[in-house]
């Protein structure tokens, strides 16, 4: 693992750690896995001591681990959850995560948690108050937080920016990383009508430290970030970009409901390889065709 931006290694390919693989990982010699690395979901583990707890304690003594957080709410109106901080450094004690991530959202108010990323009017009142919150969790945890694009379904009137500037300025003002979503990038562009390829060459290519894929649910008017699907043709081209900008940083493959067996997980994995190497991931040329034009922009 060659030493990247921030500091923080590119880990390879990795998958989610998912309980209908547990027994599976545990069962086979950790050199059969076919996987460089696992992402938790923190929220499963905190406050945690069952099975699954075991289970990740033999995954991390095996492989890196990266903690991605839903609960952070770092765009939310009320102070820092200390208690929900408090967990999460110990968690990170005892895995030893290679970072800790988390979305550029919020997720509730008074105190009441929505268990849902709720998007940000991207606003400069809101950009300074995240900078903010960001410098005072990267404190209390001693490391740098790696903060994700979000899938969006709605924008506020109230916005000055678009989310690509607003992502670029608070990485840069608050020293923090990027976790690129090229799924979400796919589905926002789609909703909201804009170039997905001038989103990622917006961004600081030095800041952006892991990649996400994923599948979503195309209902027609909109998509919606199910994590339930393969990974849909328009969103390699961009993957591909990602790469390229970046020189090379950790993927990972998010699948989160309609869980497939293990080695169906790992051949969608082994399309990633694939287009890093400039070859394609199974399309048919017509289909890449319309792949390349899927990545313009939707109205």
């Amino acid at each position: 693992m060659a030493a990247a931006r921030l500091g923080l290694p590119d880990l390879g390919d990795g998958v989610g750690l998912r309980e209908p693989h547990f027994a599976h990982l545990m069962a086979a010699a950790p050199s059969a896995w076919g996987v460089d690395w696992f992402e938790i979901i923190t929220e499963n583990f905190l406050d945690h001591a069952g099975y699954a707890a075991h289970v990740l304690e033999v995954v991390a003594a095996h492989r890196p681990v990266v903690m991605h957080g839903v609960s952070l709410s770092i765009g939310g109106a009320d102070p820092l959850d200390r208690v929900y901080l408090d967990k999460l450094a110990a968690l990170a004690e005892r895995v030893k995560p290679a970072w800790i991530s988390d979305h550029l959202c919020w997720t509730g108010v008074a105190g009441i948690n929505t268990h849902d990323l709720l998007p940000m009017p991207l606003t400069k009142a809101a950009l300074d108050h995240v900078v903010d919150r960001i410098k005072a969790v990267q404190d209390r945890l001693g490391r740098p937080l790696i903060l994700e694009n979000p899938s969006t379904y709605l924008r506020f009137r109230a916005s000055q920016m678009p989310e690509w500037e607003f992502l670029a300025r608070m990485a840069e003002a608050a020293d923090c990383g990027l976790l690129l979503d090229v799924n979400n990038v796919h589905v926002s562009a789609f909703n909201h009508g804009f170039d997905p390829l001038a989103y990622i060459d917006a961004l600081p290519a030095e800041r952006i430290v892991q990649v996400h894929l994923a599948g979503p649910s195309d209902l027609g008017t909109h998509l919606l970030d199910t994590h339930d699907a393969p990974v849909p043709d328009a969103v390699w081209p961009l993957y591909a970009r990602a790469q390229a900008r970046t020189g090379g940083v950790s993927t990972l493959l998010e699948w989160d409901a309609k869980i497939p067996a293990w080695p169906d997980l790992l051949a969608e994995l082994a399309k990633a390889r694939l287009v890093r190497e400039g070859r394609s991931p199974g399309l048919g040329a017509d289909r890449a065709d319309r792949a390349e034009g899927a990545i313009r922009v939707h109205g």
